[in-house]
């Protein structure tokens, strides 16, 4: 299965880029998960976790709204705060 290709960005910063197997978070319409393959989607996000999953575990950043997009196997998470120990900018 190819990999997503995941870009984690806040206000102030890029936090975290890199490979995953699945990406979760709640929009404001529920809860979704984005596997490789997925339509092209732009969602808004409302406040809650994002979580991150790749062959290292899962990672999780609480994020205070903001935006997802997906397009060919890329996902692009913005958001004004990003908060997580499991992150480095």
């Amino acid at each position: 299965m190819a990999a997503l290709q995941v870009e984690l960005v806040a206000a102030d910063r890029a936090v975290w880029s890199g490979a995953a197997d699945m990406v979760s978070a709640r929009s404001i319409e529920g809860e979704l998960g984005i596997l490789p393959g997925h339509t092209p989607t732009l969602l808004v996000l409302d406040e809650g976790d994002v979580r991150i999953h790749s062959g290292e575990g899962v990672q999780t950043a609480h994020i205070n709204g903001g935006f997802l997009s997906v397009d060919h196997d890329r996902v692009t998470i913005v958001s004004e705060i990003v908060e997580g120990d499991g992150f480095s900018a």
